[in-house]
This record gives C-alpha cells, sequence and structure tokens, in this order.
C-alpha cells in the first residue's frame, strides 16, 4: 500500500459527522480523501479533496467512486454491498470487508452470527411474516427489531402483549426477549490486516428515552473490573471471529443477574467512542485509520474522566440551526464542543456533541448535566 505521503487516496462512504471527525484526523497523515454521499449539503462537503454527490446504495455509484480510489471505508453501513464485492474482486482495499458489511446490515444474520459463536445475546427469533408473531416462542414482552434499515431506535417496537401485534412491522424482522438490564455498556475493538487487536476501555450509556439515541456516555467505567474485563473479551471474540479489519463498536446489555448480552454491532467509528477525541491516547477515529492502513494500533488508555453528551435538536423546533447558551457553555473549563456543520436542525437530529474532562469524575458529570441544561439547538 503506499505511503502516507499524500499520494494515498481514501474514499468514505457517507458524509456525515463521523466522516467529517476522520478527516480531521487523516489530513495529519497527508491522506487525501474522497467523499460519497447523497446530500449536496452533507456534513463532509467543506473538508474533504473531493465531494461527490451520488446514491450509497446505488451499484453503478458506488462502484465507479471506488475504481478512483486505493482504498475505500465506510461511516454508515446502507452501502450497496454488492458493488464493493466487485471492487475487492478488482483490487480496490475495501475495509471492512464486505462480508462483514452484509452480515451486519442484516440483523437476522448478526443474530445467528453470534448464536454460531458462541457470543452472548438475548434470546430471539427470526420472523418472516406477520403470521409468525401469533406463534411467537419468545415470551412478552419482546422487543421485534427489522431485519434491515433500522437505526438509531428506528425499526424498533415493543410488544408488551397481544394488543400491540396490529402495530408491529410487517417486514422480515426479528423479535427477542425483553432484557431488564442494569446499565447499557459499549466497547469499541480494532483490528489490523496483521490480526493485532486492540479494545478501548468500556464505557457507560445512558439513552435518551425519547429518541431511543445514546445521550450521555461516561468514560471510563467503574462498574467491577470482571465485568469490564469480559466486556473486552466479548468485543475482542467479535473482532477475531469476523477476521474485520478496521473499527467495531459492541453494544451491550449488562442484566440484573450480572450477565453480559450483546445487542448490536456496528463496524465503523460509533457515537460510543467520540469522547476518546479528548479522553484517550488515541481517539477512536486514529485507532480505525491505523487499522485499515495495517499499522501498529495506538495506545487506547484514558488520560482523564471523560462524559460525553449528545447535542440534539429540541423537540418543536425545524429549520436553520441556532445554538443558544453555547457561550456559556465554552466558558466551563474542560469543555470541548463539537459541531457538525449541519444547516437545519430538526428534533432529535444529531447535531453536535460535548465532551467534558476533569480529573474529578463527580464534577465532570456536575458540568455534563450543566452542558445539557444549557446548550441548546433551536430554529
Amino acid at each position: 500500500m503506499k505511503a502516507f505521503y499524500g499520494d494515498l487516496k481514501l474514499g468514505i462512504l457517507g458524509g456525515g459527522q463521523l466522516g467529517r471527525m476522520l478527516i480531521q484526523q487523516a489530513i495529519n497523515y497527508n491522506v487525501t480523501v474522497k467523499i460519497l454521499d447523497p446530500d449536496r449539503e452533507a456534513p463532509c462537503r467543506k473538508l474533504c479533496d473531493e465531494f461527490t454527490i451520488g446514491s450509497l446504495g446505488d451499484y453503478e455509484t458506488v462502484y465507479n467512486f471506488g475504481k478512483t480510489v486505493d482504498l475505500l471505508t465506510i461511516e454508515i453501513e446502507k452501502v450497496n454491498v454488492d458493488a464493493l464485492e466487485q471492487l475487492e474482486k478488482e483490487g480496490v482495499l475495501v475495509y471492512p470487508q464486505s462480508r462483514v458489511i452484509r452480515l451486519i446490515q442484516d440483523k437476522g444474520l448478526q443474530k445467528q452470527f453470534f448464536k454460531e459463536n458462541d457470543i452472548p445475546t438475548a434470546d430471539f427469533q427470526i420472523i418472516t411474516s406477520p403470521q409468525q408473531l401469533q406463534q411467537s416462542l419468545i415470551p412478552f414482552p419482546y422487543i421485534q427489531k427489522l431485519r434491515k434499515d433500522g437505526y438509531d431506535g428506528k425499526g424498533v417496537y415493543k410488544v408488551i402483549d397481544d394488543s400491540y401485534l396490529a402495530g408491529a412491522f410487517k417486514e422480515p424482522s426479528l423479535i427477542e426477549q425483553w432484557i431488564d438490564f442494569e446499565k447499557e455498556i459499549a466497547v469499541i475493538v480494532a483490528r489490523n490486516e496483521n490480526g493485532e487487536i486492540s479494545t478501548f476501555p468500556m464505557v457507560e450509556m445512558e439513552f435518551n428515552p425519547k429518541a431511543n439515541l445514546v445521550e450521555f456516555l461516561i468514560a471510563p467505567s467503574t462498574l467491577p473490573f470482571e465485568v469490564q474485563q469480559k466486556a473486552e473479551q466479548i468485543a475482542k471474540k467479535i473482532a477475531d471471529s469476523l477476521r474485520i479489519v478496521g473499527l467495531l463498536a459492541v453494544e451491550m446489555f449488562l442484566d440484573k443477574q450480572g450477565r453480559i448480552l450483546v445487542n448490536e454491532l456496528a463496524p465503523r467509528p460509533h457515537n460510543s467512542g467520540h469522547q476518546t477525541i479528548e479522553g484517550n491516547v488515541v481517539s477512536q477515529f486514529e485507532q480505525h485509520l491505523r487499522a485499515i492502513f495495517n499499522q501498529p494500533l495506538g495506545d487506547t488508555a484514558c488520560l482523564n474522566n471523560a462524559i460525553m453528551v449528545n447535542v440534539l435538536g429540541e423537540a418543536g423546533y425545524e429549520g436553520p440551526a441556532v445554538y443558544q447558551g453555547i457561550e456559556k457553555v465554552l466558558k466551563v473549563p474542560g469543555v470541548y464542543v463539537h459541531l457538525y456543520g449541519k444547516a437545519l436542525t430538526k428534533p432529535f437530529r444529531k447535531m453536535g456533541h460535548v465532551t467534558i474532562v476533569d480529573a474529578d469524575r463527580e464534577k465532570a458529570i456536575e458540568k455534563a448535566k450543566f452542558v445539557q441544561k444549557t446548550l441548546k439547538v433551536i430554529s
């Protein structure tokens, strides 16, 4: 592979905030970055070397874009995998590999992979028709998830009893046992082509119940060492079993009995790793680049207590974004604001994130609550 001298062309499928933060790191390595995204106003449009407008789901568009780069990666899973397979056959490096993206695009295949590889996960059943829900093997209450195209809480439906069946998804889906969990946790793991594997320390997540998005993230975790060790071992086992090249976010539940159950995977930088930019020796974005370029993986140790707060569009506002309270939060020591360059806001849209770092964990939490209360995106 070409070295980091500016002649290496990296293509990213997707031009959102993950691609934007990946570019910010790639600049340090003299990498030429080309972006494909359907939105002419995508967050990456002004940062990349070349911006192409086009559908990520169209075979010809993805194939033709891929032929112009040395290495192709993603910041969103919903891409044309057939085109990626053909590009791989023709010698373009695609990381994560097309077979990994295909598996993770389908939550049913993901669950079967967990079962075949002895990865702990909630009991589940694959559903191909609404009629099958009537003969469910999973007792109420359970969660129904669309096999494809669900994200950020969309494509997820809780079935509490028979009366909820009328509102269930009609498309192919899976149902899984409802987990009465103690905590939602996540581990980001990286693997390069040489097979070197490294995890970031486990983080704890708080979700926005209305939007079903990560709203609040705390690192490092204060859960028992055994729990953290077990979660990191599971993440490594998954990365190894997949033989993935790149970054993999592993979202998990810690249930009331102390069991860790894997919920879902994301084969890319992830919302649960944004705090690594200020909170760790290397960020998840640098680690992803190191992994896909087959470089030595970086030191993932935490430098400090770090809390990440998602900045979401306020309910009831839609239109040009106005950031209310930004001056107040910037006065607070240890507060780092990341805005994603999205011109328009709408309810619960991810408009940015804020990382709070402090040597005192309780002070960091206090500051994070102040940021949540103060920084609002209105129109």
